[in-house]
């Protein structure tokens, strides 16, 4: 038995943690090539030392663009990496989760909260967007009308699914390939990737495993375009859906293998440059 059978209030996480969430937060701004400014970093800074809480920070920062609102597209895209990425921080250091579409949509939410008008609605439209691993092409996402359901389908099979534990390996292809058909429904309008790193981080974490490491933070993008490339086929001219990229990323995140995760190998065509 043990001595003390009350709950307990959490509290933030120590200094590995913090500085784990904030450096993910920072870098899966990549996704969308958004820069966090120096303000953000300072204050990023002062949390993960210790100095002030995630609720100051969220204070101070509020406070920087009420002084400074953002007039041009480049300070409004500053605002949002800022905004977004203290968000990500809060979400991530918060020991909850629920394998739910209200997780998801709760988990845009929280990071667009302020950012986007939209944040935690289901999209009310069709969307395409080119995509430089894809020369221009777009991914098919679900048809607007069809999200929701498509949400509840996902979850209830993952709900469904007996999770055995004995080949580790086995599990995370599995959680891949879910998180993937996530990824293609695309439930909102803006905001998906980064809204679904967060879910696959917090799930992942549900799941026992150690991920605090610089994975995400260093190859957001690449897990971006890896998304992508599970989701486009083009069997016309020889392009399959393939998770062989998903797999080493997780290979990398989960088990610290050292794949090369180069953006340009994702590429459908022979051209080798970086993306923008």
């Amino acid at each position: 038995m043990y001595g003390d059978t009350g709950y307990v209030e959490q509290t933030e996480p120590d200094y590995k943690a913090r500085s784990y969430y904030w450096k993910t937060a920072i870098g899966l701004q990549q996704v969308d090539g958004l820069t966090p400014s120096g303000y953000l970093i300072d204050t990023a800074n002062a949390n993960i030392a210790g100095q002030i809480s995630l609720n100051e920070a969220e204070r101070l920062i509020a406070e920087y663009y009420e002084q400074k609102p953002a007039a041009t597209d480049a300070e409004k895209h500053g605002e949002e990496a800022d905004k977004v990425s203290l968000h990500i921080a809060q979400a991530l250091a918060g020991n909850t989760f629920k394998l739910a579409p209200t997780e998801l949509l709760s988990i845009h939410r929280l990071l667009f909260d302020g950012v986007f008008e939209h944040a935690g609605k289901i999209r009310d439209c069709n969307l395409s967007k080119r995509e430089w691993v894809l020369d221009g092409k777009s991914v098919v996402y679900d048809d607007f009308r069809a999200v929701r359901a498509s949400l509840d389908y996902d979850f209830d099979r993952e709900n469904a699914f007996e999770h055995s534990g004995s080949d580790a390996r086995a599990e995370v292809g599995h959680i891949a390939k879910f998180i993937s058909g996530l990824w293609q429904i695309h439930a909102f309008r803006e905001g998906n990737t980064r809204a679904i790193a967060v879910f696959t981080i917090k799930y992942l974490r549900a799941f026992g495993y150690d991920i605090t490491n610089d994975t995400f933070e260093k190859n957001s993008l690449f897990f971006r375009n890896a998304l992508v490339r599970a989701n486009y086929n083009d069997h016309k001219n020889g392009v399959t859906a393939t998770r062989e990229f998903l797999d080493q990323f997780f290979g990398n995140l989960l088990f610290g293998e050292k794949n090369e995760l180069k953006n340009r190998k994702l590429r459908i065509s022979e051209q080798s440059s970086e993306p923008l």
